[in-house]
């Protein structure tokens, strides 16, 4: 850490270097879906504390989902709309690890949790009658808590052998947040090893989730085969819809960014890939799990019928 210290004390972020008026046009739009991710997210989590049929386990994981959604968006957009209005940012080391170690916990945490939400909604699909007993508070909590405690680890040992990494090439980071790809362009020794813990701590953390999932998703596609009427078949499979597209994005992303080596990456590409998982994913999820699902349109329904009716009177 010494050996850092002492070749950067601080990173300047360039960011996307465009046209004074693309700059601003970006600005405004990621402010906007800055504003729509809290206010969404929050009032999932609002929804969700208020409305008593709410209070299920599935939406329980859906708030700490919410909650994740906001932490990691703000970890990454207010920096990011300060760089395109300033177009660069000098930022201190210290806060650089200390963006990318949150930044790294908070993706690490969505990741296992949407690997809970699977195995939840394995629960409730192929054994309903002992649903309640299997996902109790205590239960539903001690899976919140071990996805916790699994990325910090990741993000422990990530963040350590990120920036045990002697940085004395240049101190412009070519990106608009502390991440992995452009901070090891300014690696001044070999980091083949480091990267190589990284990557695999990345593959372990991605493959374990999506394994989780698939398993989860095999046994409840057999178990709504068996399901005799078309209806049935369509109001179990109903209740996962919205997961699947959440995962399939989120996860998809990751794989893309993070799974396939840094060697003859473009930084653009990257830059276009880290815009959809930190500003586009977190908006989505609130509209995916309420376009989607019966009971949270019921849930907003009744909110906006007291909203009316106090409007009223």
């Amino acid at each position: 850490m010494a050996e850092n210290s002492t070749s950067v004390m601080e990173f300047i972020l360039i960011g996307f270097q465009l046209h004074a008026g693309l700059q601003l046009c970006l600005f405004l739009v990621f402010l906007a879906f800055y504003l729509i991710t809290v206010g969404g997210n929050l009032g999932m989590i609002l929804l969700i504390q208020n409305d008593p049929q709410l209070r299920t386990p599935m939406y329980f994981f859906l708030s700490h989902l919410s909650f994740l959604d906001i932490c990691y968006s703000s970890v990454i957009v207010p920096q990011l709309l300060e760089t395109l209005r300033t177009d660069k940012m000098v930022i201190t080391y210290e806060r650089c690890a200390t963006q990318f170690f949150f930044f790294t916990l908070y993706a690490s945490t969505e990741c296992f949790l949407l690997a809970v939400m699977a195995y939840d909604r394995y629960v409730a699909v192929c054994n309903p009658l002992l649903y309640a007993i299997a996902m109790t508070p205590q239960t539903r909590l001690g899976l919140v808590a071990a996805a916790y405690a699994g990325a910090m680890v990741n993000s422990v040992v990530r963040t350590g052998c990120t920036f045990s990494i002697p940085f004395c090439k240049s101190n412009q980071v070519d990106f608009f947040f502390c991440d992995l790809p452009p901070l090891l362009k300014l690696a001044c020794s070999e980091t083949r090893p480091r990267e190589q813990v990284i990557f695999l701590l990345a593959f372990l953390v991605i493959t374990t989730s999506i394994s989780v999932i698939l398993i989860s998703y095999a046994f409840i596609i057999w178990a709504i085969l068996k399901i005799r009427t078309a209806g049935g078949k369509a109001k179990t499979f109903s209740t996962c819809t919205s997961h699947m597209t959440a995962v399939a994005i989120f996860f998809g992303t990751l794989i893309f960014m993070y799974l396939k080596g840094n060697m003859g990456k473009s930084l653009w590409e990257d830059k276009i890939v880290s815009v959809f998982y930190t500003v586009v994913i977190p908006m989505l999820n609130p509209m995916i799990y309420s376009l989607r699902n019966k009971e949270v349109k019921e849930a907003l329904k009744k909110v906006l019928k007291r909203v009316r009716v106090s409007q009223a009177e």
